[in-house]
């Protein structure tokens, strides 16, 4: 069948015709008519789910507005104020109490303090976490029982704590009882110095040494076998085996428990209090004794806060890194078999 001759018209309109098609087909084009209808929803639907996560969110952003951004903002003026805590006015003072801090001795021995007890509850705090959490991976009998008495010390009082150590430390009590049955004159642990602060770092492991092994035991059995496998295979020992696998694979739940210790080490009050009042001599005079002790028995809340203030904004910059390592690091493989 002969093809009929194009027209002019009719090639326009197939221009037209083409032009249109290459447009709806276009990435990035903006749909038109009823398409342009049906695009609107989901923008609609987005507004309506961001009100109501905004409605949920709320009560708890008032909440946390109210118990911690306010009294965060509120403990900043009074540090710099020379408040006596019962005065109706608050005279201020500007950075006075901040000046006065970077010049006193005592700040700067409980500083020191805290830093060489925070070194010694991160050190030992990864050992006897590691160590503990090792031996009840083992396919030992009554693993339940185990982990629930190891545990026990997290859950129990602090204070109920304290008190039963330091009658054990006593000159008279049971750990200088138990050396002289072999012989050794017992020391007076708590009126010396370093023997005092080595007493509280024992006594804070001890108290956190289940939380601890329970971390390091979730990262182990979330370990893949498949490297343990190999290391068999190549003739590693048990020793080289926690050595060169274990060891580098749990660095990211290390660094959580070293962070962990740090902040414990640095809130520190209850034990102190009780275990020696942050003596001899200043020996166990923490950050959060020395605030307690200037703020309520001194009565100088003003420099009170500005120390608590201080300690927070470590306690704030350790929480930093520790969220930031929290979203990296993660173990991926498949978990061990447990029987």
């Amino acid at each position: 069948m002969p093809r009929r001759p194009s027209t002019p018209s009719s090639q326009a309109a197939d221009r037209v015709t083409i032009a249109s098609t290459a447009r709806r087909n276009r990435p990035g084009t903006a749909p038109s008519g009823g398409s342009a209808v049906r695009a609107g929803r989901p923008r609609r639907w987005d507004r309506e789910q961001t009100l109501t996560a905004f409605v949920f969110l709320a009560p708890a952003a008032v909440v946390l507005g109210v118990f911690v951004l306010y009294p965060i903002i509120d403990a900043g003026y009074v540090s710099l104020t020379s408040w006596n805590g019962f005065a109706p006015t608050k005279p201020f003072v500007g950075l006075a109490n901040y000046l006065r801090l970077a010049h006193d001795p005592e700040f700067w021995n409980s500083l020191a303090v805290t830093l060489a007890y925070a070194a010694g509850v991160c050190v030992l705090s990864v050992v006897t976490g590691l160590a503990i959490a090792l031996l009840l991976d083992a396919p030992l009998r009554g693993r339940g029982f185990y982990r629930t008495v190891y545990f026990l010390p997290a859950v129990t009082s602090s204070v109920a704590a304290a008190i039963v150590w330091k009658y054990m430390l006593d000159p008279a009590g049971f750990v200088n009882a138990l050396l002289g049955q072999v012989g050794i004159a017992g020391p007076d642990w708590l009126q010396q110095r370093w023997l005092a602060l080595g007493a509280l770092t024992l006594l804070t492991v001890w108290k956190n040494i289940g939380f601890n092994a329970i971390l390091y035991l979730t990262a182990l059995q979330a370990l893949p076998t498949s490297v343990y496998e190999a290391a068999q295979l190549d003739g590693a020992s048990l020793w080289q085996r926690i050595r060169f696998v274990t060891v580098p694979l749990l660095a990211p739940m290390t660094f959580f428990v070293v962070i962990q210790a740090l902040i414990t080490s640095f809130q520190a009050f209850d034990l102190v209090y009780v275990l020696t009042g942050g003596g001899p001599r200043g020996g166990t005079d923490v950050l959060g004794m020395f605030m307690y002790r200037t703020a309520f028995r001194l009565g100088d809340f003003g420099y009170g806060t500005a120390i608590a203030f201080v300690t927070l904004i470590l306690v704030l910059g350790i929480t930093l890194v520790q969220w930031r390592a929290n979203g990296s690091g993660r173990v991926n493989g498949s978990s061990k078999e447990r029987p």
